[in-house]
């Protein structure tokens, strides 16, 4: 197209982006494969030596870590899966605006962008590292903790958030997949799109969405593994 010379950053920049994430997961795995092999137990008890040792190996603060790490790549994905949601409902590119026939009348999906933003919101906030924190207890003997569990609570809901953005992007994209005929993909995305419309129809006017975003996350759990 010469009236578009280059892509947004969110679009031409996916393998940077989605690839840099992926290399943290592959490390995060083996930091976190490591430890549940690991000897964690204190003290450490050697039959054969007649030996018992105190030790620190219980110390949470290599998945602590780890997980706050895991957290923040998790989240850039949902960061520049909104943005792309945003680009898509802007009208730009011969694309409707909010995807929707009549932009007049129907709002299209500019609601599930204002949940994908504020989910990205959220997740800036649930990438404050908990690892940087730590208080004392047991009358200071345990004057240095890696508030791990607080860092998998929050990387948990990381990951969560980031599922409910991707199926907004799915639901969007296959919305203006529509708006692209007669133009057709490659095979294996033709497919995947004739299987994701048997569960979640072409949005003719505004409807409650919720179970739409509920099935787009279903689909890409059951797709995407």
């Amino acid at each position: 197209d010469k009236d578009q010379v280059q892509d947004p950053y969110s679009f031409r920049c996916i393998p940077q982006v989605h690839g840099a994430s992926k290399d943290a997961i592959t490390y995060c795995r083996t930091i976190v494969e490591r430890e549940i092999n690991g000897v964690t137990d204190n003290p450490n008890v050697f039959a054969d030596e007649d030996m018992i040792v105190s030790g620190g190996n219980f110390h949470g603060q290599p998945l602590a870590i780890t997980l706050d790490f895991l957290a923040i790549a998790l989240s850039e994905l949902a960061s520049i899966s909104e943005r792309r949601v945003y680009r898509m409902l802007s009208g730009a590119r011969g694309l409707p605006e909010f995807l929707t026939k009549n932009a007049g009348l129907h709002s299209g999906l500019m609601i599930p962008q204002y949940v994908a933003a504020s989910i990205v919101s959220q997740n800036k906030q649930y990438c404050t590292p908990a690892s940087v924190d730590s208080i004392a207890s047991c009358n200071e003997q345990e004057d240095h903790v890696s508030m791990g569990a607080n860092a998998a609570t929050k990387c948990l809901r990381v990951a969560e958030n980031v599922e409910k953005v991707l199926a907004i992007e799915l639901l969007t994209a296959a919305q203006a997949f529509e708006f692209r005929r007669p133009v057709r993909s490659s095979e294996t995305i033709e497919n995947l799109f004739s299987a994701y419309r048997e569960v979640v129809p072409f949005i003719e006017q505004d409807r409650y969405l919720h179970e739409d975003i509920t099935k787009s996350i279903e689909f890409i759990s059951r797709y995407g593994s």
